[in-house]
């Protein structure tokens, strides 16, 4: 009976059953789990067992009274006679996965970061690698469209034509991204200062809020304009949110539409289809290229190339 009852069938088959971490195991030692912690390894083929967490091993006699210390040696071989000559299932030992992290909100997340401090790594990121000037910054930060985010990444924000929150663009040294669970709509960044009251006539659209905010330094932060960004491509909330804009554009004299899109094939088909939505409108529209042939308007700013 040694010889015919496998120790892996008696634990696969003893209440509450054991089953084997595939991972863990070899070929010559099989490593099985139950319950929380509880671990005995089978040796020699199944004819030999041990618990790694104390000294007792032996054969599947053992086993079977190590399981049930109350068992006399015949309840022993009564309990092990329907095992004789069964071969193990070997049921796969499934690790229990952590509890997910419950979902933050996107505008929770928004409401919990500061706005960036002169000298935090964010304001050295915009500052340094951007080379996006203090009063820009300010203009986005008094606009309350621009955060701070982990790992001195950038938080801009997308806003809706009545002024809710919609999501979160990202981007910082080593990542760029958006919020689970936002939408793509607008980052807005007006030109003028919030007790102006010059009316906006201009509007200037750029692929991403860093681009729309270097257009803005290069004119000096106009305040007939209000700077947008569409996070790329233009999804349905995009497009609404542009033709409400261009919508309430429509109604004052000389209103102009600006596509300063990345001078590349991507750059010319949105601002061909921006140029198309204005016209759509009553709008004036223009294509602004990035000055001397670079690729986007960041670049004309770390080149140092603004004039």
């Amino acid at each position: 009976m040694r010889a015919g009852v496998s120790c892996a069938v008696l634990l696969e088959r003893h209440p509450p059953p054991w089953q084997l971490d595939k991972k863990e195991s070899t070929r010559h030692c099989l490593k099985y789990r139950r319950a929380a912690g509880e671990i005995l390894l089978v040796t020699h083929e199944g004819r030999g067992w041990w618990d790694p967490g104390s000294t007792a091993k032996g054969d599947v006699f053992g086993l079977v009274q190590y399981l049930n210390p109350g068992l006399n040696f015949g309840e022993v071989r009564k309990l092990l006679r329907p095992f004789v000559g069964l071969s193990p299932s070997y049921p796969v030992h499934e690790a229990r996965s952590a509890p997910p992290r419950p979902v933050v909100p996107f505008d929770v997340k928004w409401n919990s970061r500061r706005r960036p401090a002169r000298g935090s790594p964010t304001w050295r990121y915009l500052t340094e690698q951007r080379r996006l000037p203090t009063p820009t910054i300010l203009a986005a930060v008094y606009a309350g469209v621009l955060r701070e985010g982990p790992y001195a990444s950038a938080w801009f924000a997308h806003h809706d034509h009545d002024g809710g929150l919609t999501g979160i663009e990202m981007r910082g040294p080593e990542y760029r991204g958006f919020s689970p669970g936002g939408e793509k709509t607008l980052f807005r960044l007006p030109g003028k200062l919030p007790n102006s009251s010059v009316p906006m006539r201009r509007l200037v659209v750029a692929e991403a809020p860093i681009d729309a905010m270097s257009i803005a330094t290069v004119e000096r932060l106009r305040a007939d304009t209000l700077y947008l960004a569409t996070a790329g491509g233009m999804g349905p909330a995009t497009l609404t949110a542009l033709e409400l804009q261009l919508r309430e554009l429509s109604e004052r004299p000389g209103g102009v539409l600006v596509a300063a899109t990345d001078n590349d094939r991507a750059g010319d088909g949105y601002a061909a289809r921006l140029i198309e939505m204005a016209q759509a409108a009553g709008v004036g529209s223009e294509r602004l290229l990035p000055l001397h042939g670079l690729k986007d308007w960041n670049d004309v700013l770390k080149q140092g190339r603004s004039s």
